[in-house]
């Protein structure tokens, strides 16, 4: 795992302009007026954002599977210490609903701002571009935390 800094900022960029078109796809989405369509629209998007988030920092399933012991369970370390449920992990339907029920209260406002004439729907696409943004944000900085915690390690090790 040699990656600097500058390489992990870069990447961390890439991401939240990925999160930024996914969220406005989410905003898009809650503007049809079916019931229901947008929360499953909206966990398909998270599932998709979370598995490109991952493996652009080198964090899939598979990635982590492949370090050699000592840096995978550093990682781990640092993992479970930032409480993430999502890095090194299929982002599975299950795991996206807990993490959209983080952020549930505005889900459930999403939902009825739509019975709103107008004025819900745009309501509910500003609430569901907020609540895919910040979950697909705070997933970036986990990431970012965790390899930037690791590189630290790396780095001082050496010395």
């Amino acid at each position: 795992m040699k990656m600097t800094l500058t390489e992990l900022e870069v990447i961390r960029q890439e991401c939240r302009t990925l999160v930024n078109q996914r969220s406005w796809i989410s905003a898009a989405t809650a503007t049809i007026p079916l019931p229901g369509l947008d929360v499953g629209a909206d966990v398909a998007l998270m599932t998709r954002l979370i598995e490109q988030i991952n493996q652009k920092f080198g964090l899939t399933e598979h990635d982590v599977a492949q370090l050699d012991d000592q840096t995978r369970q550093r990682l781990w370390v640092i993992i479970s210490s930032l409480g993430s449920s999502m890095i090194g992990r299929y982002a599975s339907k299950e795991l996206i609903i807990l993490a959209l029920k983080r952020v549930g209260v505005r889900m459930v406002s999403k939902q009825a701002a739509k019975l709103i004439p107008l004025l819900g729907t745009a309501l509910a696409a500003g609430v569901s571009y907020g609540a895919m943004r910040y979950l697909g944000n705070s997933h970036i900085e986990d990431c970012y935390q965790v390899l930037k915690q690791a590189i630290e390690q790396e780095q001082a090790a050496d010395k």
